[in-house]
């Protein structure tokens, strides 16, 4: 088939959760059918990687887009009832493109990654629409509302109220909308009823021959520390509130018991109140050429997320890693691991304190752990197995226009 695939964030390099899910679906996507890519850059590093791209798909157009006037751009929605993600998110170059490529190719179908990418699927005429809305993002936009003083609380609760609407009438219009998650899947489905028969799921998976345990990876770390770690894009807001909460509230009580102790926070663009933390007991790295020598020699790796949507890779890829995992039950109730056996889950500050502490204490049992939780990662979240509903979805929509011919 001919496929057009539109994705927010440019889908290579796969260095953060998004990046991951839409990249693993563009090379599955490109390994059965032919793909025009259509995206953003939102990070001038990735534009060196496009050639990468080039060798998986017919055609791409890369728009660039700067975060400041992205933002700026965005504001007049705020005068009407358009969302500010919608606005963010366009561009007349990218809309030209999507145009010409619908004007000169016979395209079966549209895949579309992101809900705000679902403006330019409508440039193209009687082609069937994908979507793989992620998680609810109005959703997100409600949540942080929650955790935010006014105004941007009334800017946050004003967003997740405009998307919802949007997001309903896109579900209502395509052909099948997707999420990551059957819980996010069931939530849309309360909050847009009348979408039910139309919405499904296909999960985030691992590259689990990648994200592998190797004798010979040399570790980054102090030979007399406990080194505890937290992966993830440090300039995201979840991570960011994720972080500060671990070393405010988890960490002082840690190191008192423990006073070898160390939080290593990995991970790209550490916001202000990220490099705050660094000092003698967190250590920040920034960017780093590799994440997995940070996983495979973690004493434990933590994903306390109090505003996790969905699956986390960051928490598919240390358990990938045979490390033990202890993450809120934001986290660890998407992947559908055994609790205390595969993953363990903490509901709080004392059970974050209680549970790391155990398996530092008890090394055989983390080993336990985490070679329990790359067993479940190996057997429930390989990609292939993950992407087989989209796989059904083109196969339907192509016997349905074999049956039309």
């Amino acid at each position: 088939m001919n496929v057009l695939y539109l994705v927010h964030r440019m889908p290579y390099p796969p260095n953060k959760g998004d990046k991951v899910r839409s990249y693993h679906l563009l090379r599955h996507l490109a390994a059965r059918h032919r793909v025009w890519l259509g995206s953003f850059v939102d990070d001038p590093d990735d534009e060196a990687h496009a050639g990468t791209l080039r060798q998986w798909c017919v055609d791409l157009h890369l728009a660039r887009l700067h975060p400041r006037s992205a933002r700026l751009h965005s504001l007049p929605a705020l005068l009407g009832d358009e969302p500010l993600t919608l606005r963010y998110y366009r561009d007349a170059g990218l809309a030209d493109w999507v145009r010409r490529t619908a004007a000169q190719q016979r395209l079966d179908a549209v895949v579309v990654f992101s809900s705000s990418m679902v403006q330019y699927a409508d440039l193209v005429s009687d082609v069937p629409v994908l979507v793989d809305f992620v998680d609810v993002d109005s959703a997100k936009w409600t949540q942080y509302a929650d955790h935010h003083r006014w105004p941007m609380s009334w800017v946050y609760r004003r967003e997740g109220e405009r998307l919802l609407a949007y997001e309903r009438a896109v579900a209502a219009r395509v052909a099948h909308s997707f999420f990551a998650t059957g819980q996010e899947a069931e939530l849309f489905r309360r909050l847009a009823p009348e979408c039910a028969g139309r919405v499904g799921w296909f999960g985030n998976g691992v590259d689990a021959d990648h994200f592998a345990p190797d004798p010979s990876r040399a570790s980054p770390f102090i030979a007399d520390e406990l080194p505890v770690v937290f992966t993830g894009a440090m300039d995201y807001w979840p991570n960011v509130d994720a972080v500060t909460w671990f070393a405010g509230e988890m960490l002082p009580r840690l190191r008192e018991r423990r006073p070898a102790l160390r939080f290593h926070v990995v991970g790209r663009n550490p916001a202000p109140a990220v490099q705050a933390l660094a000092g003698d007991a967190v250590r920040v790295t920034g960017t780093v050429p590799d994440v997995r020598p940070y996983l495979q020699h973690a004493a434990v790796v933590v994903a306390p997320l109090r505003l996790a949507r969905g699956i986390q890779n960051k928490v598919l890829e240390a358990m990938a890693m045979g490390r033990p995992v202890v993450a809120t039950a934001g986290c660890a109730q998407p992947i559908a691991a055994q609790p205390g056996v595969e993953l363990v889950p903490a509901t709080d500050a004392a059970d974050f304190v209680r549970e790391v502490d155990a398996l530092l204490a008890d090394p055989a049992r983390a080993a336990a752990v985490g070679a329990a939780g790359r067993a479940h990662v190996l057997r429930a979240h390989s990609w292939p197995a993950q992407l087989a509903p989209v796989d059904h979805h083109l196969d339907a929509l192509r016997a349905g226009q074999r049956l039309a011919a």
